[in-house]
């Protein structure tokens, strides 16, 4: 446990942590949002003994956030009642997909009780003949991993599981993705090299002593200070990202959409037949959706690249069931000015294999863990600067692959949004669940009023690359120059059609 600054009953707030909590501000708050849709009717009372039996085991649950200067501490908040964090609502209306998209960007946009334990479980009891749970939980609680395992550590692989004990321990598997796959994983061999340069400290991982308080120091303890010295200047030197309709001010208000799923075996193929992973066919999905936006706004894109913030697992295994944060970021630069789609996901290949084994996730770690422990006023400025490099978060989670109950009910489907810090004011999230692929978006109202006009792109762009390697000369890896040839011929064709 960390070294208690505040007296008996009190935990002190790792210094990750504490960044996270202090990035949180007017026009971005850093709350996990996510739905869990269910095909039935659910009861809010057997809900309400799975959280006591399951969530509430988990002490932060019942904890507050209790702040003096740089520091900050849980300790047990003595007026804890489950009824003030969940909630029933019925939804207006014809209580299908706008309404429910209306009540969550109403609360997407509203902060958090800070006098009670930051989280908040709204129960929609009337959703498409079924039901839906949104839930809302501050980032400085956990990251995505902890977070979406303690969400299913609620549920059960059998309809009545919830009558059995919950399993003492949470544990994120990893690997459960393709061995090639740097989201949300054991970043293997950076996160061992990073657990031993911890243990050489003799320091606890979200410390004051994080890794960048001595980057030269580095070089005593292992092979690797120079890279990340020079990392480190690497990503000190990245210029700004430029200026698109995804970037400017920011207001108060985000906006929420997300997709109809995709067939995650579709996406396999795919991926197998033009040789590449399932993210590079994803990511170069999202790729294409933003490209046809910016084109749709009238904004120039030829050559354009914009930059994502990924977030990458550093989670040691001896904190596999503990909550906090624990990941690093990588920055991606997305090919926006790529149009043709088998072009632009070799880019995307390209462009992630660079990525593979650096050490930018280390790096950002070391510094959550730095200005963490910071004054306010200097970690907001460095906050500010680094939301300067990347114009969305982009994150990837896998769910279940099986289907999944809740309190007696079967989870049709689930969907969560990243929230972004500083200037940044997109996110995008991926999470596959019984073998579909969820994309969801958040933007800033200000700059995309109707994220649905990003998020419906999705789809479409995917529809083309399956088209253009169908097209492409079987056995052979797909011919980029060809596959646009084909695809204009149908555009053509497709335009004829219209006007016949």
């Amino acid at each position: 446990m960390l070294l208690n600054l505040f007296g008996s009953g009190k935990e002190s707030m790792s210094a990750v942590d504490t960044a996270w909590l202090r990035m949180d501000r007017p026009t971005n708050l850093m709350v996990i949002t996510g739905i869990m849709f269910f095909e039935g009717h659910m009861d809010i009372a057997r809900l309400r003994g799975v959280l006591e039996s399951r969530l509430l085991k988990y002490q932060r649950f019942k904890q507050r956030v209790v702040r003096t200067g740089t520091n900050a501490a849980w300790e047990n908040d003595p007026d804890f009642d489950i009824d003030n964090h969940l909630h029933r609502v019925a939804l207006p209306g014809n209580a299908g997909k706008p309404e429910l998209e209306a009540f969550v960007n109403e609360h997407i946009s509203t902060p958090l009780d800070f006098g009670k334990p930051l989280w908040q479980f709204h129960l929609v009891e009337n959703y498409q003949g079924g039901s839906a749970l949104v839930a809302r939980i501050h980032h400085c609680i956990g990251d995505g991993i902890a977070l979406i395992q303690v969400l299913l550590s609620l549920t059960d692989k059998e309809v009545d599981g919830d009558s059995a004990p919950a399993p003492k321990k949470l544990k994120f598997q990893a690997g459960e993705r393709e061995p090639d796959d740097p989201f949300m994983r054991l970043y293997k061999p950076v996160a061992k090299m990073y657990a031993g340069v911890l243990k050489s400290y003799g320091k606890v991982l979200g410390t004051s002593y994080g890794l960048m308080m001595n980057p030269g120091k580095i070089a005593e303890y292992t092979q690797t200070g120079l890279a990340i010295s020079q990392g480190l200047a690497k990503l000190a030197a990245m210029p700004a990202d430029p200026r698109t309709k995804f970037k400017g001010k920011l207001s108060t208000a985000k906006r929420i959409a997300w997709s109809e799923s995709l067939p995650l075996p579709e996406v396999k193929h795919v991926g197998k037949a033009l040789g590449c992973s399932i993210n590079d066919v994803l990511l170069s999905c999202v790729a294409g959706a933003l490209r046809a936006y910016l084109v749709e706004k009238g904004q120039n894109v030829d050559g354009l690249d914009i930059r994502a913030s990924v977030p990458v697992n550093l989670r040691p295994e001896s904190k596999l069931d503990k909550l906090g944060n624990y990941f690093g970021l990588v920055f991606l630069p997305l090919p926006i000015g790529v149009a043709n789609p088998i072009e632009r996901v070799y880019e995307v290949k390209r462009r992630m294999e660079e990525i593979k084994g650096g050490y930018d996730a280390i790096i950002t770690l070391g510094l959550l863990s730095v200005v963490g422990s910071l004054p306010n006023i200097v970690e907001q400025p460095a906050i500010e600067y680094f939301s300067t490099k990347s114009t969305a978060v982009m994150t990837n989670v896998p769910g279940p692959r099986e289907p999944i109950y809740m309190a007696g009910n079967k989870v049709s489907d689930l969907q969560f949004w990243v929230p972004q810090s500083g200037e940044i004011g997109m996110g995008v999230s991926i999470l596959s669940y019984n073998d579909r692929v969820n994309f969801g978006v958040m933007t800033d109202k200000k700059l995309v009023a109707e994220p649905a006009r990003i998020i419906e792109r999705f789809g479409e762009e995917f529809e083309k690359l399956v088209l253009a390697t169908l097209l492409s000369v079987v056995d052979c890896p797909p011919d980029p120059e060809l596959a646009e040839l084909h695809l204009a011929v149908l555009r053509m064709q497709s335009e004829a059609g219209k006007h016949a």
